[in-house]
């Protein structure tokens, strides 16, 4: 059978991207493996689905060319999407930082995106696996690629892959994406988890183990990056919204090659602590009394007793003052890793946006190829960033497959 374009991959980019070719009066087929539409929309934000965030720019996202998503994001915007959710009559809400959320269920945004693509006459084909792809050369009716799959063999002008990235492999994430690419000759920069929990070494994790459990409001600092949100101590490390944002910049000291950086953690953001000890420096209380209040107070203790500061603060001395005010806000610890992909929310990393038009997300060495959404390296920030790089991405490549 012959389309005129095909998407590989029916998420939230493939959706989009789909249901904007068809409307454009194109003839579309969309190819998943997956018997069930939009899992990993049906399962983001608890159910609710953090669509997409009231301040998206390219300063939410990490990429080797930070600059690549801002055509995307600038011709489809949050501001896009909200109008399209508002046109369904879907109630929303806002939480911290700009998150947006449904009120009722993500089921809501699945069926929205299904709908658009059969209004536009998109055709489906899932659960359908597909076996290869291979380029053609038909100048007669400008077909250009040949998609071998289970339920038999379909041909195209455009072939749009949208099949994500290594994330949640437990509902079918794969690397189906980075293959294609590398098969026509495009640069993969190599994927890795983000939005990640982080672990620790048995050396480093051992000493914490008091403080496992414990959470609070803290600052995280690394590479660059900078968050204010929870952290959680967990018996297999760190975790927490502050955890998984500042685990992506980590994750991209790799690419540098040089030596990995700690991940700092300030617990008293809020405060110049080396002030505030020395207000209290006379004082006959226990360093982790005066901590508790402003830390939990468990937390305070145990973290007191970790680097020997179980005593008054009128018997530490002035370096003891400065070590624990300097501990206090840049609590540094070295992760030996991350949880890895099963933990993690997103892929950082994917196909080299050098080898892609920022306009249309085409492949510049394949003509009629193209790349959208997570299996590209644009990776967001936690809070709906990553699904306006869905919508966005989905919907430039929609404009012109």
């Amino acid at each position: 059978m012959r389309f005129d374009v095909i998407v590989i991959g029916a998420g939230a980019a493939g959706m989009m991207c789909a249901a904007q070719a068809g409307r454009r009066g194109r003839r579309v087929l969309i190819i998943d493996h997956s018997a069930k539409l939009g899992e990993r929309i049906r399962i983001s934000g608890g159910g609710r689905c953090n669509f997409t965030n009231r301040n998206v720019g390219a300063e939410n996202y990490l990429s080797q060319n930070p600059h690549f998503c801002r055509s995307a994001l600038a011709r489809f915007s949050q501001r896009d999407f909200i109008t399209m959710i508002e046109k369904r009559r879907i109630a929303y809400h806002e939480r911290e930082h700009g998150q947006l959320f449904c009120d009722e269920s993500a089921q809501d945004i699945i069926a929205m995106l299904k709908d658009g693509c059969d209004d536009a006459g998109v055709q489906w084909a899932m659960p359908c696996a597909v076996l290869h792809i291979e380029r053609i050369e038909n100048h007669e009716e400008g077909l250009r690629f040949a998609v071998a799959t289970e339920l038999g063999s379909f041909r195209c002008q455009s072939l749009v892959i949208a099949t994500g990235g290594l994330a949640a492999p437990k509902i079918g994430a794969s690397p189906f994406g980075y293959k294609i690419a590398e098969q026509f000759g495009l640069r993969v920069v190599p994927p890795k988890p983000a939005l990640v929990p982080l672990a620790l070494a048995p050396e480093t994790l051992g000493p914490l183990k008091p403080l496992a459990g414990a959470s609070l409001d803290a600052g995280t600092h690394c590479a660059g990056g900078s968050f204010r949100e929870n952290v959680l101590i967990t018996h297999r490390g760190l975790s927490g919204p502050a955890i998984l944002q500042i685990s992506s910049y980590w994750q991209m000291q790799e690419y540098g090659g040089g030596k990995k950086q700690p991940v700092e953690i300030d617990l008293l953001p809020d405060l110049d602590a080396a002030a505030w000890l020395a207000e209290h420096h006379r004082s006959k209380a226990l360093l982790s009394n005066l901590l508790a209040e402003r830390l939990p107070r468990r937390f305070a203790h145990e973290w007191c007793a970790l680097f020997g500061w179980a005593k008054p603060v009128n018997e530490l001395s002035q370096r003891e003052l400065d070590a624990a005010a300097q501990a206090l806000k840049g609590w540094a610890l070295l992760p030996s890793g991350t949880l890895g992909y099963a933990k993690a929310e997103v892929t950082l990393g994917g196909v080299d946006t050098v080898e892609l038009s920022s306009k249309t997300m085409e492949a510049k060495p394949a003509p009629g190829l193209y790349f959208i959404g997570e299996v590209v390296d644009v990776t967001g920030w936690l809070g709906g960033y990553n699904f306006q790089w869905a919508w966005s991405s989905g919907w430039v490549a929609g404009q012109v497959a």
